[in-house]
């Protein structure tokens, strides 16, 4: 049920991404996708690029907010994202204070805003006073 995580490295690859105009933002991060079209070669089933601009801050702190995107698309994308997709998370400067169950959180829920969640993944919960408990 695992999809193969691949790594988005060229500049080109996060241009595409940002081009296809399906973005997603949340306090915690903003998310980039572009669907892979079936001519391209197929490679991974989900690809990941993670990037920081200075805005976040120093060095060290971008460091620390790309290893807790890192860390929360290897919990996420393997069950929740839909293969075909190349994905971008950018961080904001919420990245570091946010606690990391709600990134986990903004994160499904960008998955399925921007049409790259799985299908029979784990659905996000709902916003709203209208929540079923």
């Amino acid at each position: 049920m695992g999809a193969l995580l691949g790594r988005m490295t060229r500049r080109p690859e996060f241009l595409r991404a940002a081009a296809s105009r399906r973005k997603w933002v949340a306090p915690g991060l903003i998310l980039q996708a572009y669907k892979r079209k079936a001519e391209e070669p197929p490679g991974e089933a989900v690809r990941l690029g993670l990037t920081a601009s200075r805005k976040v801050g120093g060095a060290v702190v971008r460091n620390r907010a790309r290893r807790r995107l890192r860390e929360a698309a290897r919990l996420v994308l393997p069950a929740a994202a839909a293969p075909g997709f190349d994905l971008v998370l950018i961080a904001r400067s919420g990245t570091l204070t946010r606690p990391f169950s709600a990134l986990l959180e903004d994160l499904r829920r960008g998955l399925a805003r921007v049409g790259a969640a799985r299908a029979d993944g784990p659905m996000p919960a709902r916003d709203g006073p209208d929540q079923t408990v």
